[in-house]
């Protein structure tokens, strides 16, 4: 990585493929669920709207942080691993999918907290442009890492007198 530039893999890069995935999964799941007969929730069953809508609000906000991210700053990836992490949420986990109830407003609403917090007049969030284990450092959860020394000159390379 270049010396001054931001890490491609931050805090609101996670968060946003976990919306884009777990939206995709809210708002595709009943399609599997019913061709494949597998098991759906009341809400899925009674109300499937408000999966979906709680599904696209995700995949939209996780799209468009990728699309203002750009290509060069992980636009791209944003978009394949989101689509991965559906699939797999939804073709292995099945029933997990219940759980993005839950999740993907979760992580739709911290990225779009550190994302618009600057644009929106509030400062900017150290977490959301941290690496994770920038931001486990910082909160003890993780020891700091001190074996970065800088190499020693051999002695071939000094100038000669």
């Amino acid at each position: 990585m270049l010396p001054g530039a931001a890490p491609m893999v931050d805090n609101l890069f996670l968060l946003a493929v976990a919306a884009v995935g777990w939206g995709l999964s809210l708002a595709t799941y009943r399609l599997f669920a019913r061709s494949r007969s597998w098991p759906m929730g009341a809400l899925q069953t009674d109300l499937p709207f408000i999966p979906v809508l709680i599904g696209l609000a995700g995949l939209f906000a996780g799209l468009l942080f990728a699309t203002a991210r750009g290509a060069d700053d992980g636009g791209w990836m944003i978009i394949v691993l989101g689509l991965l992490f559906a699939a797999l949420w939804t073709g292995f986990l099945r029933v997990g999918s219940q759980v993005a109830l839950f999740l993907a407003p979760i992580a739709t609403f911290l990225l779009l907290l550190g994302w618009l917090a600057v644009p929106l007049g509030f400062s900017e969030r150290r977490w959301a442009t941290e690496r994770p284990s920038e931001t486990l450092q910082r909160r003890g959860i993780l020891a700091p890492d001190d074996t970065t020394t800088t190499p020693a000159s051999s002695p071939k390379s000094t100038p000669s007198p």
